[in-house]
């Protein structure tokens, strides 16, 4: 049975692999969200789905705005980690994150990328 964390082999530590995904293919665009790629790196043992983020303070400036994504990308991430394709996947904020309620931006992105996830594995498969 997998896991159920995010271990680190599962996500980009480097900036140079956050640069190289980050010029790679974007795969999905959404209102809040991009998701760029990159093919995994042969150094990588064995080649597997790796996730990045990038949430910029001047898109969500409080920092408990900016926790409360990155929580909700990593579990979407982790559910689907095992479906997607071995590639290292940045996922990007790209624009202001609205006055919400922490509660509904929370459910508004969760439901975003959940969909970018499902339409990377769909289009690998």
């Amino acid at each position: 049975m997998p896991r159920t964390t995010l271990p680190p082999e599962a996500r980009m530590h480097r900036p140079s692999e956050f640069a190289a995904a980050l010029k790679g293919r974007r795969l999905a665009r959404g209102a809040f969200f991009m998701i760029t790629s990159t093919a995994a790196p042969a150094d990588v043992a064995p080649p597997q789905a790796r996730l990045g983020m990038v949430i910029a303070k001047r898109h969500a400036a409080r920092a408990a705005t900016r926790n409360a994504l990155k929580r909700v990308i990593r579990e979407s991430f982790r559910a689907r980690r095992l479906a997607l394709p071995p590639a290292d996947y940045v996922v990007r904020l790209h624009a202001r994150v609205p006055e919400l309620s922490l509660t509904a931006l929370k459910q508004a992105a969760r439901a975003e990328v959940d969909t970018h996830f499902a339409r990377v594995i769909r289009f690998a498969s």
